[in-house]
């Protein structure tokens, strides 16, 4: 990356970074709250009569999964309106014309969505220090899980910013697809517990592979093989980076 080229980048995401955490009442406080309500229901009142998962406690088993959910959601809603912000009044024009790869444009949004991911991801992580003691099993599988889920939702929310006409447009994905995966994704429950043939509707969820290797980082238990978890997660990575640079470089609902 040349010194301009990395001047580019370096402001795109200083300014992602500035524009999230200057509104932290808005994106940064409302997970902490939401998953603070989640281990005292889920965990604490719920978890109680459960029992134990996997070997675990249920308020263990679950803050894996309660953190990678928070992660999904803000690095996934915060490119998707940054991005479609820039669209809607006419910035992300000026940036097109600029001599700056799309490569950089790309890679500045997505840094943007996944450095408020992890800002979240640590937040809720401190919150669930409160309720049980985490235990770590490998931090490589818990640093790259998290980063290459942050970096997938990133790219999704900007492949949604870019064919969304209208502000409600961005919310519809999050609202009818994310939320319904995300749940049936296990962060509640093992899959194993579930009957054979829903099992096997349950591995076509990406984010089913997502939440168990982020886990198996933290408890070393895992419903699915760690590689495959990681086979998914590269594969939607390189699947999602083909189409944002393609619809980036052609304009496609960018132009007017």
């Amino acid at each position: 990356m040349t010194q301009q080229f990395w001047v580019a980048f370096k402001s795109l995401v200083i300014k992602e970074i500035y524009r999230f955490s200057r509104i932290w009442v808005q994106t940064l406080v409302p997970p902490a709250i939401t998953m603070t309500l989640y281990f005292i229901i889920f965990g604490n009142l719920i978890g109680s009569r459960i029992g134990e998962m996997g070997g675990f406690s249920y308020m263990e088993y679950i803050v894996p999964g309660l953190i990678m959910m928070s992660v999904i959601t803000n690095s996934y809603s915060n490119v998707a309106s940054s991005f479609f912000s820039a669209k809607f009044q006419r910035n992300i024009e000026e940036l097109l014309v600029a001599p700056v790869p799309n490569h950089i444009i790309i890679l500045g949004y997505i840094a943007g969505g996944v450095a408020r991911g992890l800002a979240v991801g640590v937040i809720v992580t401190c919150v669930s220090l409160l309720f049980v003691d985490l235990t770590v099993s490998s931090w490589l599988i818990i640093f790259s899980t998290v980063l290459m889920t942050s970096v997938v939702f990133s790219l999704g929310g900007l492949i949604n910013a870019v064919f969304a006409k209208t502000f409600d447009d961005i919310s519809i994905i999050p609202t009818f697809v994310l939320t319904p995966l995300t749940y049936l994704g296990g962060v509640f429950y093992s899959i194993s517990l579930l009957p054979e043939f829903w099992q096997g509707v349950s591995q076509i969820n990406p984010i089913v592979y997502m939440v168990n290797a982020f886990r198996y980082g933290f408890l070393g238990v895992s419903d699915v093989a760690i590689s495959t978890s990681f086979g998914v997660l590269t594969l939607f990575v390189i699947a999602l980076y083909s189409i944002a640079y393609r619809l980036v470089s052609t304009g496609t609902g960018l132009r007017s």
